[in-house]
């Protein structure tokens, strides 16, 4: 949320979600939206600094974690 309030919002539950192109929530496991290119470097940061390593950064064009608990470092 701090890096990159544009795409993240914490829902009534007190957690956060990523936002969907609408901005509606995206609640379902494993929910992907793209990232607008402005904004890569915060959700990068976001998923490094995430305490409960649960944002996953993919490489559209390979599908490869560039950031999060599964990638390399």
């Amino acid at each position: 949320m701090q890096y990159a309030p544009e795409v993240f919002e914490f829902d009534v539950d007190g957690l956060a979600y990523v936002k969907g192109p609408d901005g509606e929530l995206q609640q379902a496991p494993g929910a992907r939206v793209g990232v607008p290119e402005h904004l890569r470097l915060e959700v990068i940061d976001s998923a490094r600094e995430c305490p409960g390593e649960c944002i996953h950064v993919v490489r559209a064009s390979d599908g490869v974690e560039v950031a999060g608990p599964d990638a390399e470092d």
